[in-house]
């Protein structure tokens, strides 16, 4: 099959994704094997290439936002049925016994496994995933519509209920790129007053076309105190911008899996019982819920699509802010 694969971290400019054929890899009795047609591009896949999110395992396939078709099960696969259009998240397994796992933590097992960082992930023409950890997929979005909505729409999901997102709630978000996007739809549909705080003048623009009530720049404060705030830019200065606009009781749910420095400030941001949370990877129950929520919507993706021997440039161009929405690599047979 054919690959980009990961043998050691490096500046995105100097391409450490290689491009090459590998072997097909073999399914176990409860995998299934698919035939990849549309991967997005995450941060994390660029953290992870330039070594700001430490590899544990190389060389390695990145993609965890995997979109195809099953053409191959393990013995004891019962569901999905062959040619099911399915996709594949970040989370790609857990031990199922922890007291995380039973009290419907997943997301916070010590034994979970993640795609593109524990696993091959689907920047490649197939790829391999525990059959209890796919989703069959809805049939109001195509391929490459689907694809942000595994890591960027699933999060941002979770980071809502975090949030206790809910009618008539002010809610921040700092920054607007692939999860946002789809946030801001979301956050409409539940009766959400939404602020996007972001550099771009573009991306200012689609946030209100997409129904955000107010968009301005990082120099700005939003027009009225916030209940609540997400933060997407893996910048500590933005956590500490949030916590300065929301109200007495607000939260600021942290969407990263890596953040630089976070400023020293003073406690006054803090006190009234203001809030801190972070984010860490999504469960099933999060994806499912997403699928499920942006189909009935529906959510619109915007994408930049990229073939798959071009994944160095669509992480270079994810880097230097290029990408409009979401980045999706394309197979050949797409």
């Amino acid at each position: 099959m054919h690959a980009a694969l990961l043998r050691a971290p490096g500046p995105i400019d100097e391409r450490p994704l290689e491009l090459r054929d590998v072997p097909t890899p073999d399914v176990s009795p409860n995998e299934v094997l698919i035939e990849v047609t549309a991967c997005g591009v995450c941060r994390t896949d660029l953290q992870l290439c330039e070594g700001d999110l430490e590899a544990r395992t190389l060389p390695i396939i990145p993609g965890h936002q995997v979109v195809g078709r099953v053409i191959e099960r393990g013995d004891a696969v019962v569901h999905p049925p062959i040619g099911t259009r399915v996709g594949v998240a970040w989370i790609a397994g857990t031990c199922g016994t922890c007291r995380f796992c039973t009290s419907g933590r997943e997301n916070l097992c010590e034994q979970a496994r993640f795609t593109g960082w524990d696993r091959d992930g689907g920047y490649a023409d197939v790829v391999v995933a525990d059959s209890s950890f796919v989703y069959e997929l809805p049939d109001g979005f195509d391929d490459v519509a689907a694809a942000p909505l595994l890591c960027g729409g699933a999060i941002g999901y979770r980071c809502l209920r975090v949030a206790g997102a809910r009618n008539g709630m002010r809610l921040g978000l700092y920054g607007f790129g692939a999860s946002a996007t789809i946030v801001v739809q979301l956050a409409r549909h539940l009766g959400c007053e939404t602020f996007v705080v972001t550099r771009s003048d573009d991306e200012r623009e689609r946030a209100l076309r997409l129904g955000a009530v107010w968009a301005g720049t990082y120099d700005e404060r939003p027009p009225a105190p916030l209940d609540a705030a997400i933060t997407f830019a893996p910048a500590g200065s933005v956590v500490v911008d949030a916590l300065a606009a929301v109200d007495r009781g607000g939260i600021v749910v942290v969407n990263a899996i890596h953040l630089d420095h976070v400023p020293e400030f003073d406690y006054g941001l803090l006190w009234w019982e203001r809030s801190i949370r972070s984010v860490a990877n999504v469960t099933r129950d999060d994806v499912r819920g997403l699928l499920d929520l942006a189909h009935r919507i529906p959510v619109e993706s915007q994408v930049d699509t990229y073939p798959i021997d071009a994944a160095n440039a669509a992480l270079l161009d994810l880097r230097d802010g290029r990408v409009r929405g979401a980045a999706v690599l394309i197979s050949a047979r797409t």
